[in-house]
């Protein structure tokens, strides 16, 4: 009788999808593996809810086994040899046993089967994601030595990193991500790989790249994985605007370079993406706008230059419009508090909520992150900026409309009182209108009537008097 380690237990109830399909596959004559991540996460005891298997039915085979049993199945990685399914709120995913996953002049996964779990495994990422779990006797098969490694906290490849990574590129940046996710160390001669495969990236998608960039920033410290990022020279070939970070801010004091600083300003910030792509990228600005002065090296208007290296870079890596413009807007903004030294006045308070919108948040952590000085009174000094700005912005929200900032009158409004048609100049009346909400707060209907009627005459329109 085979005895289920307590932490494997979980897996045999019936609610769950691996004993579910135990049962289906089974019956049908196919072996069916739990692999991959959701084997490694049960060992560690971390949360497991979506299920990953390798089977020994072809693709087509698969997806009638799941007809009748899940809620929903997505066949879009038929060509890849993988079926997709949702089952009581599980996402599952199963795919047939595998020998070859790219060619060395892919751009895209071409597969080739095979015939047993052994080979399968074979070509996976890393030996602690290539442990198989029987699904019939819930035992482990682990050829690679995977088990060893989850104890030991050691990522390696089960065959030689150059056989891994050139079965698939992504695997190199797959490696630091699970540096920072796990907390594992990387074996030598993977990191070794890397450096000499890290031009093999660039038969990657932009898409996949992508996904493992945002998978590595959402891990719960990633700084020191993305500074092997960089030094394995694989940056250079997604993300080369973050290598050229590596330089020293103040040459004559031996100041920490802008690139240490970036990574610390990532570990501090949540695990928002947006909010860490902005932690990233803050500073990409400074090597194009350098300057030595008297007074040592300045970096005047980074933040223009940043953000639109930093829209230039997430449009490249094909994060959806929604994520590039919050990102670069962060990026543009994260020096606004520091421009204001002198205190908050209702009219700065209200053009910087105005300005931020919805992200008005996320941008007074960033700023808080950074502050990596090793200077406690001029770190003491911003956090009370930024202390006393939040608090402004409480004061005023309690006697304001401060999330709506907009003035008493709307274009139609400007239209039927002067008898005008669409156009530029109800845009400029609407732009003095709100100027003049932000610089004075609220005020009446009645007063801005008086503002368009004067802006009328002044500019030759009929007075709306007459």
């Amino acid at each position: 009788m085979t005895v289920i380690p307590k932490r494997l237990e979980f897996l045999t109830s019936a609610d769950l999808p691996p004993a579910q399909l135990s049962e289906i596959f089974d019956n049908a004559g196919e072996e069916l593996f739990l692999v991959g991540g959701s084997v490694r996460d049960a060992f560690l005891q971390r949360p497991v809810e979506d299920f990953d298997f390798a089977t020994s039915a072809r693709p087509d085979v698969v997806a009638r086994l799941l007809t009748g049993w899940a809620d929903t199945i997505y066949e879009i990685g038929e060509a890849f040899g993988t079926i997709a399914a949702r089952k009581d709120g599980h996402a599952v995913e199963i795919t047939t046993y595998r020998s070859e996953v790219y060619r060395n002049d892919s751009r895209k996964p071409v597969v080739t089967y095979s015939d047993n779990i052994e080979t399968d495994l074979s070509r996976r990422d890393f030996t602690v994601n290539a442990i198989a779990l029987s699904m019939t006797e819930l035992e482990p098969v682990d050829p690679y030595g995977g088990l060893g490694d989850l104890a030991a906290m050691l990522l390696k490849t089960p065959l030689d990193p150059e056989v891994s990574f050139g079965d698939d590129p992504l695997r190199m940046l797959r490696l630091f991500r699970f540096q920072a996710m796990l907390g594992f160390a990387t074996e030598e001669s993977a990191v070794a790989a890397v450096r000499m495969m890290a031009d093999r990236l660039e038969i990657i998608s932009a898409e996949r790249i992508r996904d493992e960039l945002s998978k590595l920033l959402l891990a719960p410290t990633p700084g020191k994985a993305l500074d092997m990022v960089v030094s394995t020279g694989l940056a250079d070939h997604f993300l080369p605007e973050l290598p050229l970070l590596a330089m020293e801010q103040d040459p004559m004091h031996k100041h920490k370079d802008v690139l240490a600083h970036t990574f610390a300003v990532v570990d501090k910030a949540s695990p928002d993406l947006v909010l860490r792509l902005a932690a990233l990228l803050h500073d990409v600005g400074k090597p194009d706008t350098r300057e030595y002065g008297p007074r040592g090296v300045t970096f005047h208007h980074h933040e223009v230059v940043g953000a639109r290296l930093a829209r230039h870079r997430l449009r490249e890596l094909r994060y959806p419009k929604a994520v590039v413009d919050d990102v670069s807007r962060l990026v543009f903004l994260h020096l606004r508090p520091h421009t204001l030294k002198l205190g908050w006045t209702d009219s700065a308070v209200r053009r910087y909520v105005r300005d931020a919108g919805d992200l008005v948040d996320r941008l007074n952590e960033l700023v808080r992150c950074d502050v990596t000085t090793a200077n406690q009174r001029r770190a003491q000094a911003i956090r009370s900026r930024i202390d006393e700005l939040e608090e402004r912005i409480v004061d005023l929200s309690a006697r304001e409309e401060l999330a709506r900032l907009r003035p008493p009158l709307d274009g139609n409004q400007i239209m039927d009182y002067l008898d005008i048609d669409p156009g530029p100049r109800v845009g400029e009346i609407m732009d003095i209108l709100l100027e003049k909400r932000i610089d004075d707060g609220p005020y009446s209907a009645e007063e801005a009537y008086r503002i368009v009627r004067k802006w009328a005459i002044d500019n030759g329109v009929s007075d709306p008097g007459d």
